[in-house]
């Protein structure tokens, strides 16, 4: 992409029947990521995040709660999720909810539309439905447990919960007409679906054969009421699915539709069924382009089991974040994690992550660098003089850094990104401890020799500084003050992150950018 692109990332929209863990601040962050950096190489950046309100779920939940489901929803997105953006830094542009009226008019204009066009039609439907999912599931898709309350009976694979058996009159979506037209989609384009594991799963899927979708619930009423025959409320999915377009003015702005459709769409591997093959023939009915890509990363592991609502198997963002910060959470799950597969955590390997790249590696150098020269050349920045292979060496990191992490954000790999940058990180640690400034400093004779040593320090921290921020936004303003950084951060080219400037003088930093920090590792607590 050039200067001047739009770049429209969308994360999933989360389910407000309960609080947020650090799966859900996972693909959070993954996007905040990928939309700082894309703004950071002059692209029109624009991150969309929000809350799905609607379905049995939520309704269920709110009356387990002695509330009505608009209460419910209110609470939790003002105590609890919109919270959450706060707590990992996340810099999203939009938020966007389904119980807004810019949203529901929307899905009332898509759904006529494909009403009138003839991809609509009404008839009955018998299946086994997971609540929990909201979606009606295929024998396949069940297991019958084993053991525990619910032995014998067919659960959810997902939920570990009974499925119930529901037979009602909906409307159905015309989706069967739409497998050849998905199949050429993903042969056309082998990108559309990623990573490649997730795409040969949705093309098994889609060669199987397509059902038509039913769209319409009557059972229930806390939903989108469907504009022809407000005794249904619309799929939940349905509705939640169309976000991405409400957001930025279907129906509505044609001019910011335009200019923003359409999106990459950043999703958990176990919803990327829904995101790739009943989100682009919704699309595809209605005439609209179809995402750009689809991208589903895989699960977060908490002793060898996903994370879960249900189960009460999630770690709140805050646990980690009120000990090790927002910076530190960012870095650990966009580092630890090959992104595109399930990974898991550990309060023993952030901790272990957190005082070896954090405080001992990035944090330790940013300081040692500043504090030598405050030291020996009383904060005025020295000038290179003639370059040694070792000088030559640092230059040449800088510069394969910067292209190789480039290179890699265009292909989601968010952890090889970091792992490039990091080179650097270990490449001057390892360039001070040979090149010995606080020796070169006894003998006046290498007063040039020991300037060329810290400038070349310096310009690789501006050079971290920039190719960092997307990921540890806090840290590297605080280092980018400090080293005299000219301009704001945020604007500083990102694929050109070797040619900064500097006003000639450090500041002392007040504290480390990453202080240590004494924990128990089986806890995380300080």
């Amino acid at each position: 992409m050039s200067a001047g692109d739009s770049f429209y990332i969308a994360t999933p929209i989360f389910y407000v029947n309960d609080v947020p863990h650090i799966g859900h601040a996972y693909t959070e962050v993954a996007a905040d990521v990928l939309a700082r950096w894309h703004r950071q190489r002059g692209e029109d950046a624009w991150l969309l995040t929000g809350t799905d309100e609607h379905g049995q779920k939520i309704l269920r939940t709110a009356v387990a709660n002695n509330t009505t489901p608009q209460e419910w929803a209110d609470r939790l997105v003002a105590d609890s999720w919109q919270p959450l953006l706060e707590t990992i830094d996340i810099a999203n542009d939009d938020f966007i909810r389904t119980t807004d009226e810019r949203h529901e008019k929307a899905v009332s204009t898509f759904l006529q539309r494909l009403y009138d066009d003839g991809h609509i039609y009404a008839g009955e439907y018998e299946g086994y439905y997971c609540v929990g999912c909201e979606e009606y599931k295929q024998l396949d898709d069940l297991v019958t447990a084993p053991d525990g309350d619910y032995k014998g009976q067919l659960v959810c694979a997902i939920h570990s919960r009974p499925v119930e058996i529901l037979k009602e009159k909906n409307y159905f979506f015309r989706m069967s007409d739409f497998g050849q037209k998905l199949l050429d989609l993903y042969e056309s384009q082998p990108d559309f679906v990623q990573p490649a594991s997730v795409r040969n799963e949705i093309v098994q899927f889609v060669k199987q054969g397509l059902d038509d979708l039913s769209i319409s619930r009557s059972s229930f009423d806390w939903g989108v009421k469907v504009p022809w025959d407000e005794t249904h409320v619309v799929y939940v999915w349905f509705d939640a699915l169309l976000n991405y377009v409400s957001a930025i003015g279907y129906g509505v702005d044609d001019e910011q539709f335009a200019k923003r459709w359409p999106a990459v769409q950043l999703v958990g591997k176990d919803i990327a069924r829904f995101h790739a093959v009943i989100w682009p023939a919704m699309l595809m009915a209605a005439g609209l382009p179809v995402p750009r890509a689809v991208f589903g990363h895989g699960w977060l592991l908490v002793g060898g089991e996903k994370m879960s609502k249900s189960k009460l198997t999630g770690i709140a963002p805050s646990q980690i974040t009120d000990t090790f910060g927002s910076d530190a959470f960012r870095y650990y799950f966009m580092s630890a994690i090959t992104f595109g597969q399930d990974g898991s955590f550990s309060w023993e390997d952030l901790s272990a992550r957190y005082q070896s790249e954090l405080a001992n590696g990035f944090g330790n150098l940013a300081s040692r660098v500043i504090a030598m020269v405050n030291k020996y050349f009383d904060g005025e920045i020295p000038t290179l003089g003639e370059l040694t292979a070792s000088d030559e060496a640092i230059i040449a990191t800088q510069k394969r850094a910067t292209e190789q992490s480039n290179a890699l954000i265009d292909t989601f790999a968010i952890n090889e990104a970091l792992a490039s940058v990091w080179q650097l990180v270990d490449e001057l640690n390892g360039y001070i401890t040979e090149q010995e400034p606080w020796a070169l400093s006894k003998d006046p004779a290498n007063r040039e020799r020991l300037g060329t040593v810290l400038a070349t320090t310096v310009n690789g921290l501006g050079t971290l500084a920039i190719l960092l921020s997307p990921v540890l936004p806090k840290a590297t303003e605080k280092l980018w003050q400090a080293i005299g950084g000219v301009g704001e951060l945020r604007e500083q080219r990102i694929d050109d992150a070797t040619s900064w400037s500097n006003t000639g003088r450090v500041t002392a930093l007040e504290s480390s950018l990453f202080p240590r920090i004494e924990v128990d590792a089986e806890s995380g607590t300080a």
